[in-house]
């Protein structure tokens, strides 16, 4: 064979085995559970409410006032 071939033939192997192997682990990853209460009311006072922020009024500038 030449080398070229070789190579291709090496490159294909090697992605068919990449591809196997992420298929294998996305099927095995088991699903993430959902938080429980006491998780979700931690990581909203670390982090903030889920809500968005209220529109900006006309006028008002983002930037702080030095």
């Amino acid at each position: 064979m030449s080398r070229p071939v070789l190579v291709m033939v090496l490159v294909m192997a090697a992605a068919a085995a990449s591809a196997t192997t992420f298929y294998f682990v996305q099927a095995n990853a088991p699903a993430s559970p959902e938080m429980s209460e006491e998780q979700r009311i931690t990581r909203e006072k670390f982090f903030g409410t889920s809500k968005e922020l209220p529109p900006i009024e006309k006028g008002q500038e983002m930037r702080p006032r030095w």
